[in-house]
C-alpha cells in the first residue's frame, strides 16, 4: 500500500536521512533520549532487532534483549528525534523478517550466526 503523495511530501522534511542500513537479525545499540524531570539524558538500549514495518514516516523497528534473565521489547519509530543515533553492532544471518520464534529460545539457542561479507 503506497502513501498519498500529497503526505509524503508534507512529511518529507520530517524524515531523517542519518538511518545506517539496518534489518531484521542485526544487532544495534540504539542511543534514545530520556527526560526526568528538568533533566535529559542518553540511554543505550542494545538489542537483536526482531521486526521492522511500515513505510515513510510511520516507520517503526522493534529491539529485543535479555535484562536480567527477563527478554525485553522495544518499539522504536525509525524517524523519531527522542533516538540519538542507532549504532550496529552486527549483521546476521536470518531467513525471516520477523523474528518472533526467538520469544520462545533462550541462550546458545537464541543466537544469530554473523552474515558473511563478499
Amino acid at each position: 500500500m503506497s502513501v498519498n503523495p500529497l503526505i509524503a511530501k508534507i512529511t518529507e522534511s520530517q524524515l531523517r536521512n542519518d538511518i545506517p542500513d539496518f534489518r531484521a537479525g542485526d544487532s544495534v545499540r540504539v542511543h534514545a533520549r530520556i527526560v526526568e524531570g528538568s533533566r535529559e539524558r542518553i540511554q543505550i538500549f542494545e538489542g537483536v532487532v526482531i521486526k521492522r514495518r511500515g513505510e515513510g514516516i510511520s516507520e517503526t523497528y522493534t529491539v529485543r534483549k535479555i535484562s536480567n534473565g527477563i527478554g525485553v521489547e522495544r518499539t522504536f519509530p525509525l524517524h523519531t528525534p527522542r533516538v540519538d543515533k542507532i549504532e550496529v553492532t552486527r549483521h546476521g544471518r536470518v531467513r525471516r523478517a520477523k523474528l518472533y520464534y526467538l520469544r520462545a529460545l533462550h541462550g546458545k539457542a537464541a543466537r544469530i550466526p554473523e552474515r558473511r561479507r563478499g
